[in-house]
């Protein structure tokens, strides 16, 4: 997998390794792109993510790691940053990196994604929760605020899955992405939860490559065995829809790369 730009540090609280670990594995793995993307601090859900105080240190850390292996990877800095109206920081949205993910983990401040909270499930309609999901999607890709959207369809995590038909309830936050000019990921990080298949699906895949949506890879690393781990699978599925090309960034300036 060429290019890798959704992965996460030590720092975030709920991920293992080192940042060299990271790398070497990423380089093993025969990646020339290789991007970390810590959560990003807010006044909300602080036990998942970085502190205020902690931006530096990350930046810094992964600044030294670029120039540390120059001659092996090109390494870029980010930031996933969690769509929440009135929790969302300037000191992030205008922080000095190469990229911004959006992602959307919450629905009216639920943690959907969160094993803890997985009970509340049984109190909701499952067609209308994943209604509200890609309309929060349309919400943050309408802000232009970011770079690239996180992991599109993270409402199917735990398999519990809507009578609609997903393109529906989809499309508009497909057009929003499309209009906002955003790259969307594939992210191999579903292969590890109970729902087994990447981020997007498939169906949702081909949506965006009719829209000429640009798409980028991911591991969405928590651990440094998760690097690469499912990358032949997200590869072949962007070659099977008909993308032959993807996205990095550098310093918010999107390139496009043969892969």
């Amino acid at each position: 997998m060429i290019v890798d730009l959704h992965n996460h540090t030590a720092m975030c609280n709920h991920a293992d390794g080192t940042i060299d670990e990271y790398i070497f594995q990423a380089i093993k793995s025969g990646t020339k792109v290789f991007g970390f993307s810590e959560h990003a601090p807010m006044d909300f859900d602080t036990k998942y993510r970085l502190s205020f105080e902690q931006m530096k240190q990350y930046e810094s850390n992964i600044l030294d790691a670029k120039l540390k292996y120059k001659n092996d990877i090109e390494i870029l800095l980010g930031y996933e940053v969690d769509y929440l109206p009135n929790y969302m920081d300037e000191r992030v949205l205008n922080a000095k990196v190469d990229y911004l993910i959006g992602s959307v983990h919450f629905i009216d401040k639920w943690g959907f994604d969160n094993p803890e909270f997985i009970g509340k499930y049984k109190d909701k309609n499952i067609d209308e929760i994943w209604q509200k999901y890609f309309d929060t999607i349309n919400e943050m890709a309408q802000t232009g605020l970011f770079d690239i959207v996180g992991h599109f369809d993270l409402i199917k995590v735990f398999k519990f899955m809507p009578k609609k038909n997903i393109s529906e309830l989809a499309k508009d936050a497909l057009s929003a992405i499309k209009k906002a000019d955003m790259v969307l990921e594939i992210n191999m990080g579903g292969y590890r939860k109970p729902i087994k298949e990447a981020y997007p699906s498939l169906e949702l895949l081909k949506l965006a490559y009719m829209l000429e949506i640009p798409i980028t890879f991911s591991s969405d690393a928590h651990a440094k065995n998760q690097v690469s781990l499912y990358a032949k699978e997200i590869v072949d599925i962007a070659k099977k829809v008909g993308y032959t090309q993807c996205a990095i960034f550098r310093k918010r300036k999107r390139f496009m790369i043969k892969f």
